[in-house]
């Protein structure tokens, strides 16, 4: 299979970060609740984060030099205006794989590690704060052991996680809307002095979301087209799903869809091509990761779609049959960020044509 390394993207049991101030569940509507309710904008110290244990983490100022776990949060923080406070990463963005201007900024950023930071580089980075979006640095993959707590505290580095990421797989309930994204968005802003950035990255997300949700509120639940994520990338021997622990059900629920792998607890699963077709999915979104260039990357989608056109096993699928297909980035569909607003709104407008604006 192929790996899903590259955005840091892992099973395992997690913590998550979270702002004391509280936070949506992950359930519900589409916007979830209002991030960081009472407290101001931005630049107000100190302030308490919590991880997925209830352990604390409190900020009495903006920390000055940041390392980052992995493409993903440097993405956030580059989008937040805190990007030139990040002094290293881990697996680091492809060129050309973030949006415009983030992508020269990114590549600016000094690279770490092309995989996992090894834990002797990352204490000796001179980082006060180090954003972690993974479960484990382990990962399962023997590449090098993650920093004790004790060890971060003697190299003066204070660790937050992505709830979003970190903790989405372990979640008691189905994550189908994106107030864990939002609440990590308001979290980083909080800590970084950008909340005021970080209010308007939200209000923006909900604001598209609310728009589809609307939109597509008048289809009854049972009628919604059903929605296979086809993740090309990881390989095409053994299908992989997305189940209802990962941001992407969330993004195909909120777009008026119906994941037809929801009944799948965790994130992700290595299914059959026999459980696919005999879920036949409506619709089915090309699942390729940036190959740095929009040429390259409708290479891929072609690709893509070529072979579940000549597949034997797959050919035959309704959403086959009937060329139903979106080619839509795996980033941004299954990487917990803004743009996974953005792929909501532009599921739902190929689903529901004329009726999503």
């Amino acid at each position: 299979m192929r790996s899903r390394m590259w955005w840091g993207g892992t099973t395992a049991v997690v913590l998550g970060i979270l702002l004391v101030a509280g936070c949506g569940n992950g359930n519900g509507g589409g916007g979830g609740a209002s991030p960081a309710a009472g407290k101001p904008a931005a630049g107000t110290y100190p302030v308490t984060v919590t991880d997925c244990t209830g352990a604390r983490t409190t900020f009495s100022e903006a920390p000055g030099k940041i390392v980052t776990s992995n493409a993903s949060s440097l993405e956030l923080l580059l989008r937040l205006g805190a990007g030139d406070k990040v002094i290293g990463t881990g697996f680091p963005p492809g060129k050309g794989s973030l949006p415009g201007e983030l992508d020269a900024q990114a590549q600016k950023v000094k690279v770490l590690s092309e995989s996992v930071i090894p834990k002797e580089k990352l204490l000796g980075s001179g980082a006060d704060l180090y954003i972690d979006t993974f479960a484990s640095m382990n990962m399962g993959g023997g590449m090098g052991d993650a920093p004790t707590e004790e060890e971060f505290k003697a190299a003066g580095i204070k660790r937050v996680y992505r709830k979003s990421t970190a903790c989405a797989a372990q979640s008691e309930r189905p994550v189908t809307d994106l107030s864990a994204v939002q609440a990590d968005i308001v979290s980083l802003g909080e800590v970084t002095g950008t909340g005021t950035k970080a209010k308007e990255l939200v209000d923006g997300m909900r604001e598209k979301v609310d728009a589809v949700r609307t939109a597509v509120g008048r289809t009854p639940e049972s009628e919604r087209p059903t929605y296979f994520f086809f993740d090309y990338d990881a390989g095409t021997k053994q299908p992989t799903a997305v189940c209802n622990r990962q941001v992407a059900n969330a993004v195909i629920t909120l777009a008026g869809a119906r994941n037809v792998f929801a009944d799948c607890d965790g994130d992700y699963k290595q299914v059959g091509w026999e459980d696919v077709i005999s879920r036949n999915p409506d619709w089915i979104q090309l699942g390729v990761r940036s190959r740095g260039s929009e040429a390259a990357n409708d290479k891929a989608f072609g690709e893509a779609q070529k072979w579940l056109e000549n597949n034997s096993a797959t050919k035959g699928l309704k959403a086959v049959e009937e060329g139903r297909f979106l080619r839509i980035g795996s980033e941004r569909t299954t990487i917990a960020g803004v743009e996974n607003a953005d792929t909501v709104e532009e599921i739902a407008k190929t689903l529901y044509p004329g009726e999503v604006g």
